[in-house]
This record gives C-alpha cells, sequence and structure tokens, in this order.
C-alpha cells in the first residue's frame, strides 16, 4: 500500500478572539490527517485565540511587539513561526502589519483576509467605511499578505450585499459567515496544491480546477 501523505501543516497568527480560526478548527484541522494547524502564535498573551487553540490541544506562543521595533519583531516572530514547518501562514484577525523580516522567510505562504472587496475599503474600520459610503455592495477578500496594508494578490473574493437600514453589527454577522467559508477554502485549495501565483506578473493568481478524471 502507497504511504500516506504527509499532513498539511497550517500555522495561523492572531490577535484578537479568534473566530476564523475557531471556523479553521471546525472545518479542517485534523490531528494527522491531511490538513494540522500546528501552532497559533499570538501577539498578545490574552488574545482569545490562544485559548479557542489551547481547548483544540494546538501549541501555542506569544510574541509581543512592545518595546521594540516591528523588524525585530518580525524576526523573532519568524524564528518561532519556522520552526512549526508550515505549509502556510494565515493571518486569522492578526492586526498588524508584517515586514520582510517575516515575509521574505515564507515567499506566496502567508495570506490574509479583509472585510471588503479590495481594493475596496483598505485598513481598518472597513465594514464603517462601505456603511459610510454607502456601498450597495461589500464582500470579504482572502490575498497575499505583503507589507502594504491589504496590497497582495485576491485568492478568493466574495460579494456579501449592504441592505437598507444595516447597522455595523448586521453587516459584521453577515461577512463573518462568509469569512469563515472563505478562510477554510483557501486553506483546502493550498494544501490540494491548486493556488498558483504567476512569476511573470506576480498580480496574477491562478487557481487550478479540480482535474476529471
Amino acid at each position: 500500500m502507497p504511504e500516506e501523505a504527509p499532513p498539511f501543516r497550517v500555522t495561523v497568527l492572531v490577535s484578537g478572539g479568534g473566530t476564523n480560526l475557531q471556523s479553521l478548527i471546525d472545518s479542517v484541522h485534523r490531528p494527522g490527517g491531511p490538513i494540522e494547524i500546528v501552532l497559533v502564535v499570538g501577539s498578545r498573551p490574552d488574545a482569545f485565540g490562544l485559548e479557542r487553540a489551547r481547548a483544540a490541544g494546538i501549541p501555542t506562543e506569544v510574541v509581543p511587539m512592545a518595546g521594540r521595533s516591528r523588524e525585530d519583531r518580525d524576526r523573532d516572530l519568524a524564528g518561532v513561526v519556522e520552526a512549526s514547518a508550515p505549509g502556510l501562514v494565515v493571518l486569522a484577525g492578526w492586526m498588524s502589519i508584517l515586514t520582510s523580516a517575516f515575509l521574505d522567510r515564507f515567499p506566496d505562504r502567508v495570506v490574509n483576509l479583509h472585510p471588503s472587496l479590495l481594493p475596496a475599503f483598505p485598513g481598518l474600520h472597513a465594514i464603517e467605511q462601505a456603511l459610510a459610503f454607502g456601498a450597495r455592495v461589500t464582500g470579504v477578500t482572502v490575498h497575499y499578505a505583503e507589507e502594504l496594508v491589504d496590497g497582495g494578490p485576491p485568492i478568493l473574493q466574495e460579494a456579501v450585499p449592504v441592505l437598507y437600514g444595516d447597522t455595523t453589527d448586521s453587516l459584521t454577522e453577515r461577512i463573518r459567515g462568509v469569512e469563515h467559508r472563505l478562510v477554510p477554502e483557501v486553506v483546502r485549495l493550498f494544501a490540494a496544491g491548486r493556488v498558483r501565483r504567476d512569476p511573470r506578473d506576480r498580480r496574477q493568481v491562478q487557481v487550478v480546477p479540480v482535474e476529471v478524471e
């Protein structure tokens, strides 16, 4: 019998509540299975996402920012993450810009999510921005992470309508439902080797279709 392939290893970075981490734990994380979350790193020791990881038996680390430069933090962070040998690094509510000191260690293996259809409404408070602008449609983008805030090319995007009378809370709830589907789907695509970034045009990303036998 052929040997089973080793698990596709995923490391997740969190800063807050970790609802997208929980969606990954519930949908794709299988210790010893095809996809395994091998480490969760927090930017703060009180990030609730770390509690979610511990409850699932996933190792955790904390790499804080306070008292040092971003580059120094990112070199330490890269060392911690590299030791987990990830096939993919997922920023699941990581509220800090990553520099080349981190990103260069994991080329094309770091993905982020943003609650808008980028390039619309980048940065903080994207949901509030969409409401204030009167946008009729917003959405979710899962994209490659780059030093430019929310500037990496999209991998998957999905639209979310903005309804008349929407509040920040009501729109956030619908956007989070999409996030909780899209982020695990991107992890599955990477695990299956179905995401390719064009080496000649780095803005172009191909999601390779499954071959039909």
